[in-house]
């Protein structure tokens, strides 16, 4: 199975600065089609905005970034078409009122274009949940499951930039041993995948030329011996990174960024 080709994704000093502090700084990636990138922080260290900036959702303060050779974030509008995110929190959320089948319809209708009847069964299955139990409420999903239909309804949107947040977070080392196989699979299939974790030692299941990184996320410079860490620094960093994802989420429900993502169920 082959999805779209992948997008070429580069970065170059790629910075998020806030007025309560740097989000994340000096990101340089080179990111080929078909390509799993992986990217390591810990909670608050800025992987969910470094995803939302490289997909055209979050605006850098300062950096080159080019996605299949559209530049940002002026040509924005035209990567977040090309882009999907698997589930973020804060930003995405799965809707618990829900039932699986009534997510998978409401992915359909936001692709604005017209899909194939195979295709939520193409995109059910390339997440690793053919069995999904489509009637049951989203709820009553196990924590593997969220992760894997979130996949499922970003893969409806037939992205070729797939960003994917947090692959670790609240999963034993088999479960993200598995979602790390699937991510790479995917990137295999041609999709450019970029995911984010704070733990990447599950990442050893799929060691290999398709897959770069962990690579660390930067808040400030290195501290050096004239230029002393910041008392606080991390958590300011993080209180940063949870206003930019509030800013989003506003501007996702005013339909100012279209793209394909859901916020709190609205359309964006």
């Amino acid at each position: 199975m082959r999805w779209a080709t992948g997008a070429r994704v580069r970065a170059e000093g790629l910075t998020l600065t806030t007025r309560e502090g740097p989000v994340y700084t000096d990101v340089d990636l080179t990111a080929r089609p078909g390509t799993l990138t992986v990217f390591q922080a810990d909670s608050g260290g800025g992987r969910s905005a470094l995803l939302l900036s490289l997909t055209g959702r979050m605006r850098p303060t300062a950096g080159h970034l080019y996605v299949d050779g559209f530049t940002l974030p002026k040509q924005a509008r035209k990567v977040r078409r090309i882009s999907s995110l698997g589930l973020m929190d804060g930003v995405n959320p799965l809707d618990e009122r829900l039932r699986v089948r009534e997510h998978l319809t409401e992915a359909v209708m936001l692709r604005n274009r017209p899909a194939g009847r195979s295709l939520v069964d193409r995109a059910v299955e390339a997440a690793g949940v053919p069995d999904l139990d489509r009637a049951g409420l989203s709820k009553d999903l196990t924590m593997l499951e969220r992760r894997r239909l979130g996949l499922a309804l970003a893969l409806i949107a037939e992205p070729r930039l797939l960003a994917v947040d947090d692959v670790d977070g609240g999963l034993g080392s088999g479960s993200q041993a598995d979602l790390w196989r699937t991510l790479a699979r995917l990137a295999q299939e041609g999709v450019t995948v970029v995911a984010t974790c704070a733990d990447p030692s599950a990442l050893d299941a799929v060691s290999g030329p398709l897959v770069k990184g962990p690579f660390p996320i930067r808040q400030a410079p290195a501290a050096g011996p004239d230029r002393p860490e910041k008392t606080g620094q991390v958590e300011r960093a993080g209180k940063s990174e949870r206003a930019e994802r509030l800013r989003l989420r506003i501007l996702l429900r005013h339909g100012e960024l279209p793209g394909g993502d859901r916020a709190d169920g609205t359309q964006a």
